[in-house]
């Protein structure tokens, strides 16, 4: 089982993996050891694997031990013609995510089926809104597409060139993350055909685009949890037979709690990342919707912290907006006035950047340590 992490490098693994022709391809980041050894150790690449498996994708999950969801060849090309078919046929792609999670592998796939040259946006020293822009004017075909972060987006509707760039294309993927309402209502008066995704490295990637989910895709929710089946869907974790969330053949029991909305998939949350305060849960995720509409805030995550009367106290730590310089007690009126109290923050936290975790995913483990480590001193 090879691996590699670069553009170049991996275009060969991919072709070989939708071919069902070479040996299964673990995409590991080789710029930081650090992490490439810690992949390596709990995924062993060099021991044997089902022929059937052309593919092995790492998804840490939120408890950061290392997992590898094993895909097929045939899953593969089933989650890249379904997204073709959806977004109105195949086309030229534009790379603007790492190579070795599975939003980024996914442009290349589509690439690889459509027949197309990927053009390579560097995002190895971060992203620059005003490098996408001379990415997609370099782009040809009549039909083109790139796939974003949430956070790449905001960037970008921030930079008017990059902004105006990416209202050209045919489609922008936003995944990895939820796209706050406000973000998307921006990209929306840009001009920009923002299609909002939701899956994971277990499903291929995004498998339900702007809650519908794509052909071949089946969605149920069973005690508010979220389960998806289909053709595109792993065969399981790498070195963990019989994992649970794999129980049912076919399907993947996912730790996100949903709702169907008018007939589409409403993701409300994580199962696993929910805050018990003074004996009631609260979801981070909708207080978040939330204050993504108060005006003074950018960016924002919300997280329990340890409290010896609540058991745990509602945090937030928040990249303000421009000029902006939120209170906490601004915050808890905001949250107030639209939900409970119990879901107002009781600490605030005014950061730069909110450190993340994958393609999109805000670090929460790290961000908890940090204000932890904070309160300590």
């Amino acid at each position: 089982m090879p691996t590699g992490s670069g553009a170049g490098e991996v275009l060969p693994h991919l072709r070989e993996a939708l071919e069902g022709s070479g040996p299964a391809w673990l995409p590991i980041p080789t710029s930081d050891r650090r992490e490439a050894r810690r992949l390596s150790d709990a995924l062993a690449p060099g021991e044997t694997i089902d022929d059937e498996v052309a593919l092995v994708v790492t998804t840490s999950g939120t408890t950061g031990v290392p997992k590898g969801a094993m895909l097929s060849a045939a899953a593969l090309r089933a989650s890249g013609t379904a997204t073709h078919d959806r977004l109105g046929g195949p086309g030229s792609w534009l790379l603007a995510l790492p190579t070795h999670h599975i939003a980024g592998i996914q442009v290349l796939l589509r690439s690889i089926l459509a027949g197309t040259q990927p053009t390579i946006l560097d995002v190895s020293g971060g992203f620059l809104p005003e490098a996408l822009a001379g990415a997609v004017s370099s782009m040809r075909g009549d039909r083109r597409y790139t796939a974003l972060v949430p956070t790449q987006l905001i960037k970008a509707l921030d930079a008017p060139v990059a902004a105006a760039a990416l209202a050209e294309l045919d489609g922008v993927l936003v995944g990895g993350a939820a796209t706050p309402p406000p973000v998307y209502e921006r990209a929306k008066a840009a001009g920009i055909h923002v299609v909002r995704t939701y899956g994971m490295s277990e499903t291929c990637g995004g498998c339900v685009y702007d809650g519908i989910p794509l052909d071949g895709t089946q969605v149920r929710i069973e005690d508010g949890r979220v389960l998806l089946g289909g053709a595109m869907i792993a065969s399981g974790y790498r070195g963990q037979p019989g994992h649970p969330a794999f129980a049912e053949p076919g399907w993947f029991r996912t730790e996100d709690a949903g709702v169907f909305d008018n007939g589409r998939l409403r993701i409300t949350g994580r199962l696993d990342e929910a805050i018990m305060t003074g004996g009631l849960l609260v979801i981070p995720q909708v207080v978040e919707a939330v204050l993504m509409n108060h005006p003074a805030i950018r960016e924002c995550v919300v997280l329990g912290l340890p409290d010896e009367r609540l058991g745990q106290r509602v945090a937030v730590v928040v990249v303000p907006a421009p000029g902006a310089v939120p209170t906490l007690e601004q915050l808890r009126e905001f949250v107030v006035a639209e939900l409970d109290s119990i879901a107002a923050p009781r600490e605030l936290t005014l950061v730069d950047e909110i450190p993340m975790r994958g393609p999109g995913k805000p670090d929460r483990t790290m961000l908890r340590e940090n204000l932890l480590a904070d309160s300590a001193r």
